[in-house]
């Protein structure tokens, strides 16, 4: 998970979908997850989370 982390940091960094001013907040972030155990565990949840709040969106779309 911390290889995936560090992914995601690296396309915020080349993201032209960013903005620049927020890039060094959501970065400070990542890194501090990526050092955290447990951090990395809360993602998955808040991602699970809204999985269940957008899938039925989602299917409702025909996107799924």
């Amino acid at each position: 998970m911390k290889e995936k982390i560090e992914e995601v940091i690296q396309h915020v960094q080349k993201s032209e979908k960013v903005a620049q001013e927020d890039k060094p907040l959501i970065i400070e972030k990542l890194e501090e997850w990526r050092e955290e155990d447990e951090a990395i565990n809360d993602i998955s949840v808040r991602f699970q989370n809204w999985w269940m709040e957008m899938e039925p969106i989602f299917a409702e779309l025909g996107w799924i």
